[in-house]
C-alpha cells in the first residue's frame, strides 16, 4: 500500500470526527477559557479548524520557519464559519496528501524558528505527528472545554455519555 493511501484513510477518519466536534462549538462566549493560562474557546476552536493546513506546509516545502512565517488565525465568528473554514482546508490538505508519491513522503522536512531547529523528519512522519496527532491533541482539549460548557459531546472513538451510539 502506498503511503498516501494509508495516511489519507486515517486523515479522512480523523477529520470527519473533528468536524463533528467543531459543529458544536458555541460562540456565545468566545473569550471563555477554563483557566487564565488556557487558550480561549475561540482561539482553540480556530486552531483545531486550521491545523490541517499543516499538511500543505509540510508537503509543499522542505522546511518551515515559524519565525519567518508566524501564525495569523482567521477571525471566525460562528460555528458555521468555523466548519466552513475547516472544510476548505481539509479538502485542500486531502488533495495534497492523496497526490503525493512515496518519494515525496520520504523527503526530509524541518520545522524551525530561526536558528532553533525543533526537528527534521520524513514528511510522512511530520504529517502524522505534527499535523494529525497535534490536531487530535487539541481536539481532545476542545472536548474538555465543551464538557465544561455543558455542550453534548459527539461520538469520537465510540460512545460518549451524550452520544451512546
Amino acid at each position: 500500500m502506498a503511503i498516501a493511501a494509508a495516511l489519507v484513510s486515517e486523515f479522512d477518519h480523523e477529520m470527519a470526527v473533528t468536524r463533528t466536534v467543531l459543529e458544536r462549538v458555541p460562540f456565545d462566549n468566545p473569550a471563555w477559557a477554563p483557566h487564565e493560562k488556557s487558550m480561549t474557546l475561540k482561539r482553540l476552536a480556530t486552531h483545531v479548524a486550521t491545523l490541517p493546513r499543516w499538511a500543505m506546509h509540510t508537503m509543499g516545502v522542505s522546511e518551515f520557519d515559524l519565525g519567518a512565517n508566524g501564525y495569523n488565525p482567521p477571525d471566525l465568528k460562528s460555528a458555521d464559519e468555523l466548519v466552513e473554514e475547516f472544510d476548505k482546508i481539509v479538502a485542500d490538505a486531502r488533495a495534497v496528501l492523496a497526490n503525493a508519491s512515496d518519494a515525496d513522503f520520504m523527503a526530509p522536512w524541518t520545522f524551525r524558528n530561526g536558528d532553533q531547529v525543533f526537528f527534521t523528519m520524513p514528511k510522512a512522519s511530520a504529517v502524522r505527528s505534527f499535523m494529525m496527532n497535534h490536531s487530535i491533541h487539541h481536539r481532545g482539549q476542545l472536548t474538555v472545554y465543551l464538557r465544561l460548557l455543558d455542550v453534548p459531546l459527539p461520538s469520537i472513538y465510540g460512545p460518549t455519555a451524550d452520544t451512546p451510539v
